[in-house]
């Protein structure tokens, strides 16, 4: 157990007493091919610890599921991955060949697919319930995605993104904002500096952080 006079440790599974609903998951992760940044949590009552096998679906690589530092994502969220991918330039999208006997000779109809490679979600983001994301999507730094969502498309840095296809909202801040953000990367700061500035970070304003992260340089 962390003391509240330390900062949190990255690497508990159960972050928090009492919840096993809540798993840290870079603790959790064994699959090579999945990569994800400390203090990044999944929350689900079912059992959280099958996020491997229940969340990121269609996972016969090699493209890589990678998340970034600092994301909360929230029970039902499903990665879908490029192995999903059916042949869609002939007749039929069915995929003969894994069936076995004679179409085995054609494994190639289902192993030569379009493949929009890794998929990536940045640091700082909020993911809903039941949000789906498509294979080879990137999310950007800072952005939220509303309960529902179908993730079709790339989200930019600090946008707030929903519906089916999910589309943009609007964006957190000004564009400079977000740049100033981005050159500041909290997420990327020592984990002593982030204790010492998690109010500023969690209720502050983007000069704040652009202050400190400025200080810290000199």
């Amino acid at each position: 157990m962390t003391s509240i006079d330390s900062p949190p440790n990255p690497n508990i599974l159960h972050p928090i007493p009492g919840q096993d609903r809540v798993v840290l998951l870079k603790p959790l992760i064994t699959n090579p091919l999945i990569m994800v940044g400390d203090f990044t949590y999944y929350d689900d009552p079912v059992d959280a610890t099958a996020f491997e096998s229940k969340n990121v679906l269609h996972h016969y690589g090699p493209e890589r599921l990678v998340i970034g530092r600092f994301c909360a994502i929230a029970a039902g969220v499903q990665f879908i991955m490029n192995g999903a991918n059916h042949r869609m330039n002939g007749p039929s999208t069915y995929p003969f060949p894994i069936m076995g006997g004679s179409w085995s000779q054609h494994i190639d109809l289902v192993t030569d697919l379009p493949n929009r490679g890794d998929t990536v979600v940045g640091n700082d983001v909020w993911i809903g319930g039941n949000v789906t994301v498509m294979p080879g999507i990137r999310i950007g730094n800072g952005a939220i995605i509303s309960t529902g969502s179908i993730v079709t498309k790339d989200v930019p840095d600090y946008g707030i993104v929903g519906g089916n296809p999910a589309t943009l909202i609007r964006h957190r801040f000004t564009a400079p904002q977000i740049q100033q953000l981005l050159n500041a990367a909290w997420w990327d700061w020592p984990l002593a500096m982030i204790t010492e500035h998690v109010r500023t970070i969690a209720d502050g304003t983007v000069e704040d952080i652009t202050a400190i992260a400025n200080h810290a340089q000199r």
